[in-house]
C-alpha cells in the first residue's frame, strides 16, 4: 500500500478564552474549514494561567490548511488582537493524510 502524504501548515494560537466566539468566528470568515480547540495553562510572561479561571483562562486553537492560508490567518489575528489580548501564535510544517480534509 502507497501512503499518499501531503504537507500542510499547523497554526497554533494560544489565546484568552474570553475571544473564543469571536476568533472562531473570523476563522471561519477567512476559509478555514475545521479546527480543534482545546483548554491551556500554563505560565508565561503573563505569569501562570489556569484552565479552570472560567473567562480568564486559556485556550489553544489549531488549524491545518495550506502555508498560504495560514500566513493570511496570522497576518489577521495579529493586527487584529496582539495588541489587547494576551495571544501567542506559531506556524509548524506537517505532513498529513487525508488531504481533501484540509
Amino acid at each position: 500500500m502507497t501512503l499518499l502524504i501531503e504537507k500542510r501548515t499547523v497554526l497554533t494560537v494560544i489565546t484568552e478564552a474570553g475571544i473564543e466566539k469571536t476568533l472562531l468566528r473570523d476563522l471561519e470568515q477567512l476559509g478555514v474549514r475545521g479546527y480543534t480547540v482545546s483548554d491551556a495553562r500554563g505560565r508565561g510572561s503573563r505569569g501562570v494561567r489556569d484552565a479552570a479561571w472560567g473567562e480568564a483562562a486559556n485556550i489553544r486553537i489549531e488549524v491545518i490548511c495550506p502555508r498560504a492560508q495560514a500566513e493570511i490567518v496570522l497576518g489577521h489575528i495579529q493586527a487584529r488582537y496582539y495588541a489587547d489580548y494576551a495571544m501567542v501564535a506559531f506556524l509548524q510544517e506537517v505532513e498529513i493524510l487525508r488531504p481533501e480534509k484540509f
